[in-house]
């Protein structure tokens, strides 16, 4: 009995003596918020993004300028050389003006979204690959994001290493 005791007891012993004796993994972290900014596709892709919010905001002036101009038409004196008919067609296409109008922000807000998705997702997956391709260069088991994490050492931070593989200064 003594003897199983005593062989079990170092079994155990180089069990757990191998277990620590393992390396740990190495875990880096990193910052998409800082790295996707710092790429110059999103520099050019931000300014796309900035003048087609803006082409979208003049499409909406020119849409609220017209229908001013078709009910300040209707108000006047003029509709008088209309017949019924074409004043209820008038009136029926200021109804769907205004329809328009007031979906118009919605529906603007949803195509700067696919805009902003169609322009952004190439990047993000290239920063991603370049990621993890320094990653296995460096034999980081793990990367992390910052801003998931309260606290890191600053030594695991790879970002300076995925801004040298994709020549960002």
């Amino acid at each position: 009995m003594k003897k199983i005791v005593i062989v079990l007891v170092v079994v155990m012993g180089l069990v757990l003596a191998g277990n620590s004796s393992q390396a740990q993994a190495k875990i880096g972290v990193i910052s998409l918020q800082e790295l996707l900014p710092a790429m110059p596709e999103f520099k050019k892709a931000d300014t796309a993004l900035n003048d087609y919010q803006n082409a979208l905001q003049q499409n909406y002036e020119d849409m609220k300028k017209e229908y001013i101009e078709k009910d300040s038409l209707l108000q006047s004196k003029d509709t008088a050389k209309y017949t019924r008919a074409q004043l209820e067609l008038k009136k029926r296409e200021l109804g769907d003006m205004v329809t328009k109008l007031q979906g118009w922000p919605q529906q603007a807000q949803q195509m700067y979204q696919q805009k902003q998705q169609d322009l952004i997702a190439p990047i993000q997956k290239k920063a991603i690959e370049t990621v993890q391709a320094v990653a296995k260069e460096n034999g980081y088991a793990y990367v992390l994001t910052k801003e998931a994490l309260i606290q890191y050492p600053p030594a695991d931070d790879i970002l300076p290493l995925v801004k040298k593989k994709l020549g960002i200064k």
